[in-house]
C-alpha cells in the first residue's frame, strides 16, 4: 500500500527492480544505479545525516542539476523526516539569502563550484546554515560522499524508527515559486499530496517497468520531480541528461520512451527541423515541405481519411522516420506543461510519430491537474484535456479555474495570510488562470487573471493568446503584448536573430549585427507584415496596432523570465518604460 514518498523504492524493489533504475553520464559512460542501490545509498545518506545533528523537521536545501545525488539526498532527508527544500541553480544570491532565512535552512547540498561561491558569499548573513556539501569534488568543500563514509550502522534503529513514523500528512518539502506575480511564496506540500498527484497519473498515461525516461527539466520543479516518483513507482527507469545542450546526444544514445518538456524546447526542435529543410533543393525539398503539409492536417479526433492516412504512412517513411530517428528512435510519448503549446506543434508531431501531450497544474497543487491523453480520442490539441483522477475543477463566474483533491497543498509557508485567499472556505484552491472547457471535458487555457488588463477604451484584452499566435512565426522568438489603461494593445519583439540573419543574406539587406538587424526597415516591414496577418484572427479592439524590436532577448540571468520560462511582465515594463511610452506618443503606426 503506497502511502508515502518512502514507499516508492521499496515498491519498485519487491515488484520490478531495474538494474538501470537511475542513471547519469560519468566520464562519458552511463553510469546505472540499481534499485537496491539506490536504497541503500539512501540508507547511508539518512544515517550520515543523523550522525551530524540533522532532526525531524530541519530543512534541507538541494541546489543542483538533475543528478542521482539529488534523489539520493532527497530521499535520504524524507527518510528521517527532515523536509527538502529545493532551488534553481540560476535564481540570484539574493534570492538564496531569502529563501535560507526564511525557511531557516540548516544544510545546504550544492552541485558544483559556481553555485558554492554563490551559497558561500551569503553564508555570513544566513545564519541558520550550518553546513555546505558539493556533489562534485570542490577543494576545501566537504563532498558527500563523506556522510555515506561516515553512517553510523549504530543509528539503524532509530532510523527504521524514524521511517516507520513517517505520516501521508507529514509535510514533505517546501517549494519556492518563481515569482512572476510577486515575491517568492513557500509552498507546503505532504506526503499525500504528492502521492495522491503521482498515483492519478498512473492511471492517465501509458509508462511502465519497460520503459526508459529522459530527464532534464529541473528537479527543483516540482513537475519534473513528481514525474520521477512516479517513475520510481511504475518501475520506468530514469536517464538525467547531461546538460540542455546534450540533449540530443543523449536522446540517441538512449533512445528512450518517454520525456517531459517544456514548449520552448519543441519549439526550437522544430524550427531547426523546417530551416533544415529549407536548406534542401529540388524535388527533396519539395517532398519535405508536402510531407510538413500534411502532417499540419492531422486531426486529433481521429477523422483522417483512409486516402489521408495514405499519404502520411508516405510522408512518414520519406521524412518523419528521420525527425523519430534524431530523438532516439524510440518516443511513444512527450508531456509538455509549464507554458502554453502551439496547436501546430502539437499537430506535426504527433503526425509524424512523435505524440506530444500538453498537461496543466501548479506547484500548489502537487502539480497536475489535468492531462491529454494518449489513447486514441483521450486528447485535444489545444487544450490541457480533461481532468485527471481524484481532482474537481469548475470555472468560477468570472472565468477563473477552481480546483479541489487531496493533492491541494497544505498552504504557504509563514504566510498564513496568504491561505485564505489561495484557498477557500469550501477547499477550493484559486489558480489565477482563466479557462473553460471545450466539447464539456478538455480543459483549455485562455490566459492569466492577473495578467488581462483594460485599455483605456474600456476593453479587456487576454495577452496570451495574442503571444502564442505571434510566436508561431518563425521571424518572432519572444513577444509580449502590453497596453493597459492605453489607446490600443501593442507588442515588444524579440526578433529569432538566427533565421532572420539567414533571411537578411537572402534578400540582400547588408546587416550582420543584431542591432542592425532591428534597424533595419525590410526586417521591420517584414515582422509588421507577419503581425498583420496573425491580427486577422483577433477582433478589432484586441488587433496588435503597434510593436517594437528589441536587440537583447529576455533570459532567467539577466531577470525579465522566470526558470521556468516564464516572462516577468512587471520587470519587462519598467525596464522598456522609455521605450512604451515613445511607442504610445505616436498617432499612427
Amino acid at each position: 500500500m503506497i502511502k508515502t514518498i518512502l514507499d516508492y523504492l521499496p515498491y519498485q524493489i519487491d515488484n520490478f527492480p531495474q538494474e538501470d533504475a537511475i542513471c547519469c553520464k560519468e566520464n562519458g559512460e552511463w553510469k546505472k544505479y540499481s534499485s537496491q542501490e539506490c536504497q541503500n545509498i539512501i540508507d547511508k545518506v539518512s544515517l550520515g545525516l543523523l550522525k551530524m545533528g540533522i532532526e525531524p523537521g530541519d530543512k534541507i536545501a538541494i541546489i543542483s542539476n538533475n543528478r542521482p545525488e539529488w534523489n539520493f539526498v532527497d530521499f535520504g532527508a524524507l527518510q528521517i523526516k527532515a523536509i527538502g527544500v529545493p532551488m534553481y541553480p540560476n535564481i540570484t544570491e539574493k534570492e538564496y539569502e531569502f529563501i535560507f532565512n526564511e525557511a531557516e535552512v540548516k544544510l545546504v547540498f550544492v552541485s558544483d563550484e559556481e553555485i558554492y561561491e554563490k551559497v558561500k558569499s551569503i553564508l555570513n548573513t544566513s545564519p541558520s546554515v550550518v553546513d555546505v556539501y558539493s556533489f562534485n569534488k570542490i577543494e576545501n568543500v566537504k563532498h558527500w560522499s563523506e556522510l555515506t563514509k561516515d553512517s553510523d550502522e549504530s543509528l539503524s534503529n532509530k532510523l527504521q524508527e524514524l521511517k516507520d513514523s513517517v505520516k501521508e500528512t507529514d509535510l514533505a518539502t517546501i517549494i519556492y515559486t518563481s515569482g512572476t506575480t510577486g515575491g517568492q511564496k513557500g509552498v507546503m506540500l505532504s506526503h499525500k499530496n504528492i502521492v495522491s498527484n503521482a498515483q492519478s497519473i498512473q492511471k492517465t498515461m501509458p509508462h511502465n517497468y519497460t520503459h526508459k525516461a529522459l530527464s532534464f527539466l529541473p528537479l527543483c520543479h516540482i513537475f519534473e520531480r513528481t514525474a520521477i516518483y512516479f517513475y520510481i513507482f511504475v518501475g520506468t527507469s530514469v536517464y538525467y541528461a547531461e546538460s540542455l545542450e546534450k540533449i540530443v546526444d543523449n536522446l540517441k544514445e538512449v533512445k528512450p520512451d518517454f520525456f517531459i518538456t517544456v514548449p520552448r524546447l519543441l519549439e526550437k526542435v522544430y524550427e531547426k527541423i523546417i530551416t533544415k529543410g529549407r536548406g534542401l533543393s529540388g524535388l527533396k525539398k519539395m517532398i519535405f515541405f508536402w510531407a510538413v503539409n500534411v502532417g499540419l492536417d492531422f486531426d486529433d479526433k481521429g477523422n483522417n481519411s483512409s486516402w489521408y492516412n495514405f499519404k502520411l504512412s508516405i510522408a512518414s517513411k520519406l521524412v518523419f522516420s528521420k525527425w523519430r530517428e534524431a530523438l532516439g528512435g524510440n518516443i511513444k510519448g512527450i508531456i509538455v506543461g509549464a507554458a502554453a503549446l502551439q496547436v501546430r506543434l502539437g499537430r506535426i508531431f504527433t503526425a509524424a510519430g512523435l505524440p506530444v501531450r500538453e498537461g496543466y497544474g501548479l506547484t500548489e497543487c502537487s502539480p497536475v491537474l489535468t492531462d491529454n491523453r494518449f489513447e486514441k480520442g483521450g486528447y485535444c490539441f489545444g487544450t490541457v484535456g480533461p481532468v485527471i483522477p481524484n481532482v474537481e475543477i469548475k470555472i468560477a463566474d468570472n472565468g477563473e479555474i477552481l480546483a479541489r483533491g487531496p493533492n491541494i497543498m497544505i498552504g504557504y509557508y509563514k504566510r498564513p495570510e496568504l491561505n485564505s485567499v489561495a484557498i477557500d472556505a469550501d477547499g477550493w484552491f484559486h489558480t489565477g488562470d482563466v479557462g473553460e472547457f471545450v466539447d464539456g471535458e478538455y480543459l483549455k487555457i485562455t490566459d492569466r487573471l492577473k495578467q488581462i488588463f483594460k485599455t483605456s477604451g474600456g476593453k479587456y484584452i487576454a495577452p496570451q493568446p495574442l503571444e502564442n499566435k505571434m510566436k508561431e512565426s518563425f521571424f518572432i522568438e519572444q513577444v509580449m503584448v502590453i497596453g493597459e489603461n492605453r489607446k490600443y494593445p501593442a507588442a515588444l519583439i524579440i526578433p529569432a536573430f538566427p533565421y532572420l540573419k539567414n533571411w537578411c543574406k537572402i534578400k540582400g539587406h547588408n546587416v550582420e549585427t543584431n542591432e542592425e538587424i532591428i534597424n533595419c526597415e525590410g526586417v521591420y516591414e517584414r515582422i509588421w507584415q507577419e503581425v498583420e496577418e496573425m491580427n486577422v484572427e483577433f477582433g478589432k479592439t484586441r488587433k496588435i496596432k503597434n510593436i517594437r524590436l528589441l536587440v537583447d532577448e529576455w533570459s532567467v540571468d539577466s531577470g525579465e523570465l522566470t526558470p521556468t520560462q516564464k516572462v516577468k511582465r512587471k520587470v519587462i515594463l519598467k525596464k522598456y518604460e522609455d521605450l512604451i511610452e515613445e511607442m504610445y506618443a505616436e498617432e499612427s503606426t
